[in-house]
């Protein structure tokens, strides 16, 4: 009886220590299939408006972080709230306005959508329904505000609906509008309208472009035009370049844009940072994934939200998938409409609209070993990656880009031999050529002295014996 007890007891310990909230965690192999990993990252805190001691929000729809500031736009309630995290993780209100003081008037804000502080301080309101955006300086007082742009891009019917914004280092203020498909809006620093930035990749059917050739002018007429896509969201990055995503999932759903609206965006994983590769119907819900949001970490790695199935897709400096968390569903880390995602240092922030809650996400050790080899191998230390990486390898043996890395690192040292071992683990071939390539050019550098006295010998000693030969024919004739 008393080996029953304690028998049960382990077991109960075992259930409690293993039954640990997954939020299914999981990447893709070479071949395409989701492959189960640890967490790289769990809720740590679930935010609502009314633990706030502010009320329920409302269909909020905006998100930023700027040091250990949260600003929430509570586009139901047209609000903007301001959160601080204190030194213990908790989070207090700050700040609740839903007006702006302009010429001694208050004007009311009418649906917020989103929100940006600039390194001075200064705050840029996307105030959807008043059609306008909105400049406060760092003491919160009205500065200027942008209305639609007197320009003949814009039809004299057509409303100018702010919904995402970002300001970048030299004051141009980026607006991604409701039906603009010419990219981002650009104005200046004194709220000047000054063009259109980083127009999408125009998608064309070829099909339908067949049939617009064949039809008369009225079927024509009647078609739609082959124009580029609307940008879902926009975000700054710390080296002042701008990621933008779309959610059609025809074009490339996320691009890094430098100041000529250029695409610098590296493609070099297996896939194109396009979410999930491989999807069905499940639960009602199908299609391929919708990118509404984007944020970039310091080491050039960057997340993804997405719509479609609510997943946070983080990508690496190079493009490679490195894990993929979340879904659709009222369990805890899962959402039900997502809309928004930031972070404050290595946590992430996801905003839900139809919960009204911000949950924040912590990073497990996993996730933070993850974290750690990019930051070496970003930093130039490749032998401490290739241990980092290892590490990772204990805890998750089916992780790719664990063998890629090291594979990597390995080919920075010069180690050619053992880049090319662990590029062919994971069929890498692009990784494995290179390395190849290298260790050919070493090994033939190294052994070219030896292949000059096999040359030399295959070359010298048939002569050298033909005249030995001839000589003694004539000794003999002689």
């Amino acid at each position: 009886m008393k080996r029953i007890i304690i028998l049960s007891i382990f077991l109960f310990t075992l259930l409690f220590v293993y039954a640990e909230p997954s939020n299914y965690t999981y990447n893709y192999d070479f071949w395409r299939e989701q492959v189960a990993s640890p967490d790289a990252y769990r809720p740590s805190a679930y935010i609502l408006g009314e633990n706030l001691g502010i009320g329920h929000f409302r269909d909020p729809q905006g998100l930023y972080i700027r040091g250990n500031r949260i600003y929430i736009c509570d586009t139901g309630n047209s609000r903007i709230v301001l959160i601080e995290v204190n030194d213990r993780g908790e989070h207090n209100v700050v700040k609740v306005f839903s007006s702006v003081l302009i010429d001694g008037q208050q004007s009311a804000l009418a649906g917020p959508t989103d929100i940006f502080e600039d390194r001075d301080g200064s705050l840029y309101i996307a105030d959807n329904r008043n059609q306008r955006v909105i400049k406060l300086d760092r003491n919160w007082n009205h500065v200027y505000s942008i209305y639609k742009p007197d320009d003949e891009s814009f039809a004299e019917n057509m409303e100018f609906l702010p919904v995402k914004l970002v300001v970048d280092f030299a004051g141009r203020i980026f607006v991604q509008a409701t039906n603009v498909n010419k990219g981002l809006l650009e104005f200046d620093n004194r709220g000047e309208f000054a063009g259109y930035m980083g127009a999408n990749k125009v998608v064309i059917n070829i099909i339908d472009y067949i049939w617009k050739l064949l039809a008369t002018q009225s079927q024509r007429a009647q078609m739609d035009l082959f124009v580029p896509t609307e940008y879902t969201n926009v975000a700054l990055d710390n080296d002042g370049f701008i990621y933008v995503t779309n959610a059609t999932g025809q074009t490339d759903p996320v691009r890094r844009l430098n100041a000529m609206g250029q695409d610098i965006l590296i493609r070099n994983g297996y896939e194109d940072p396009v979410g999930d590769l491989t999807y069905g119907n499940a639960g009602g819900i199908s299609g391929r994934s919708r990118f509404i949001d984007i944020v970039a970490f310091d080491n050039d790695s960057y997340a993804a939200f997405d719509r479609t199935r609510g997943r946070v897709f983080m990508y690496d400096f190079q493009g490679n998938l490195l894990y993929t968390f979340g879904g659709i569903g009222n369990r805890e880390g899962y959402f039900t409409l997502p809309v928004a995602l930031d972070r404050m240092g290595s946590s992430l922030y996801a905003l839900d609209s139809r919960t009204a809650a911000l949950t924040c996400f912590s990073l497990t050790l996993y996730g933070e070993l993850i974290n750690e080899a990019l930051d070496e191998y970003k930093a130039g230390r490749y032998e401490s990656s290739a241990e980092v990486w290892e590490k990772v390898l204990k805890m998750n043996g089916n992780y790719d880009l664990a063998y890629i890395g090291i594979g990597r690192a390995s080919l920075r040292q010069g180690d050619y031999q053992k880049s090319m071992k662990y590029y062919k683990l994971k069929h890498h071939r692009e990784g494995y050529g290179k390395a190849f390539q290298l260790y050919r050019k070493q090994w033939t550098e190294d052994n070219l002295w030896k292949m000059l006295l096999v040359l030399g010998i295959i070359i010298l000693v048939p002569l050298a014996v033909r005249k030995s030969i001839n000589t003694i024919k004539e000794i003999r004739e002689s």
